[in-house]
């Protein structure tokens, strides 16, 4: 029985990069299905936040994900650029955000084609794996191609479907604080959810618990 789950996700979050591969890679190994369900980041959806946080917050949290990328060996360099435009001094967030909406829909569009989990996962590897001018080239176009997709088709949909997509977005959003958080990444299975990277291994223990099997 193919056992299934949903997976909210940010192209912002570096912990949501760092758990992707993984889940990924579990769905090749497992039968198992995981819906991933982009939403906006906290940059987008409470501006605010970065600015209200302990000043300690954001150094600390630099710190851990380089730590977290070298204890499971994946590879990880500062976005160039930050898919958020954002003072890292001030904590401000930018009026202008040229990245994040393009990508955001983009993650939905594929969602919409059963394949958010591969495309996000290989865009993400391109931000957060420390490729230069992620966004220029044909860099997003093979991650598009290495995901069975096409970058031009998708790329057209967010742009003619803007405003259903960030419908479904704001769907997922509210899809995910109604599953018991807010944050991401976060794996909704069976109705529960477990939130960050470091609990992949608690929610494959749940799995097994309800038949997960191997392929």
């Amino acid at each position: 029985m193919t056992l299934t789950a949903d997976l909210f996700w940010s192209f912002r979050s570096p912990y949501s990069y760092l758990a992707t591969r993984r889940y990924r890679a579990l769905t090749e190994e497992h039968d198992l299905m995981v819906n991933l369900r982009p939403v906006y980041p906290l940059a987008i959806r409470e501006p605010a936040f970065f600015e209200r946080n302990h000043p300690n917050w954001l150094r600390y949290t630099f710190t851990d994900m380089f730590r977290v990328a070298q204890f499971h060996g994946i590879p990880f360099g500062p976005p160039k650029p930050d898919p958020i435009v954002q003072n890292v001094i001030t904590r401000e967030i930018a009026d202008e955000q040229p990245y994040i909406f393009r990508l955001t829909r983009l993650g939905q569009a594929a969602a919409r084609r059963g394949q958010s989990l591969p495309f996000c996962d290989e865009v993400s590897r391109l931000i957060w794996g420390g490729a230069e001018n992620w966004h220029e080239g044909d860099h997003l176009a093979g991650a598009a191609t290495r995901a069975g997709l096409e970058l031009a088709e998708l790329d057209a949909e967010a742009v003619e479907d803007a405003e259903a997509l960030d419908a479904e977005i704001a769907s997922n959003q509210a899809a995910l604080e109604a599953a018991g958080h807010w944050g991401v990444p976060t794996l909704v299975f069976d109705g529960e959810p477990f939130f960050g990277q470091d609990r992949i291994e608690m929610a494959v223990w749940r799995m097994q618990q309800k038949g997960l099997a191997p392929r």
